[in-house]
């Protein structure tokens, strides 16, 4: 059975930082793209960020870009995501995903297991 767990999340006051974690178990995903969701209420969940599974590749959301940096350990099976300069508007529940195809995967379709979020909140 595959599982994703995420940990690290918090409450931070704006401009601080978290870190987020996320190992699976049951699978490795060490040739698949991984990634970071998050959905904020009465909001769709968006892509926040995604990495290959060298590490060579990734996609930021274009508000994140700069302030938050993936990465990942396949010999760990873990992803992390490290958010620096935090805002309100990054309030959400986050979530990591792996995809269950092979290469990377910008394609929010293709990622088929998923945590079970971790709550992340920014006090202004």
């Amino acid at each position: 059975q595959v599982q994703l767990v995420e940990s690290g999340g918090g409450l931070v006051q704006a401009g601080g930082s978290l870190r987020v974690s996320c190992t699976a178990s049951g699978r490795t995903f060490s040739r698949s793209s991984m990634g970071w969701f998050r959905q904020a209420p009465g909001n769709e969940r968006e892509v926040v960020a995604i990495i290959s599974w060298s590490g060579g590749l990734t996609y930021y959301k274009d508000s994140v870009k700069g302030r938050f940096t993936i990465s990942r350990d396949n010999a760990k099976n873990t992803v992390y995501l490290q958010m620096n300069s935090l805002r309100p508007e990054d309030t959400a529940v986050y979530y990591c995903a792996a995809a269950s195809v092979r290469g990377y995967s910008e394609m929010t379709s293709d990622y088929d297991y998923w945590g079970q979020g971790t709550q992340v909140t920014v006090s202004s």
